[in-house]
């Protein structure tokens, strides 16, 4: 950790971001998180994978 992160983190400390951006990073999270424990449950939908090809094989 360079000496821009402690200026960094001295700058966040003297002033915070606002309430509703802390919110929409918390919700941005939460989102993320929602989806990472959809697919840990379900499984990731066959349609959504891509088609392999064998190495090297340029598709036209």
């Amino acid at each position: 950790m360079g000496p821009a992160w402690f200026l960094r983190m001295k700058r966040w400390a003297q002033h915070p971001p606002s309430w509703q951006r802390v919110v929409f990073v918390i919700a941005i999270v939460a989102v993320c998180l929602a989806l990472f424990a959809y697919e840990r449950f379900f499984g990731w939908p066959e349609w959504l994978t891509p088609n392999r090809f064998p190495a090297g094989r340029v598709v036209r």
